[in-house]
């Protein structure tokens, strides 16, 4: 099976420590993540969000030099989408790069709402982490 994957990048004039810093945090995920809802809670060491399909698990890569954010959600279903994202140092500042990969069964306009929103995500990060209110 080929699975399709789509690359969805903002440049961001912040070093690339600091919006790892920001983005690894699981309780920062509900001001620039709406995809993953707008609340998270830690529930005995396990992150929670409230999401619009329901309570999803999120389970970030752990901490690390390489600006990994890679990060698994399990939905209500019962089934957990790897989402790799990465922080790249583009001095003075950074492109964060998250990969999209579509679904077994997702449609051709769902996979164009996934990028969309994936994309107004990063560009609401970008936003907070450049100053914007």
């Amino acid at each position: 099976m080929t699975t399709t994957s789509r690359h969805i990048s903002v440049w961001i004039d912040r070093p690339a420590d600091e919006v790892y810093d920001y983005a690894c945090r699981p309780e920062n995920l509900p001001a620039w993540a709406a995809g993953l809802g707008s609340s998270v809670e830690e529930i005995d060491g396990t992150w929670v969000a409230d999401s619009p399909m329901g309570r999803c698990v999120v389970l970030f890569a752990p901490r690390n030099e390489f600006g990994v954010l890679d990060h698994d959600v399990t939905l209500p279903t019962g089934e957990t989408v790897h989402n790799p994202m990465r922080v790249l140092p583009d001095a003075p500042g950074s492109e964060l790069v998250f990969t999209l990969r579509r679904r077994p069964g997702v449609s051709d306009d769902e996979f164009a709402r996934d990028a969309a929103a994936v994309t107004g995500d990063l560009a609401t990060l970008k936003h907070l982490l450049e100053g914007g209110t």
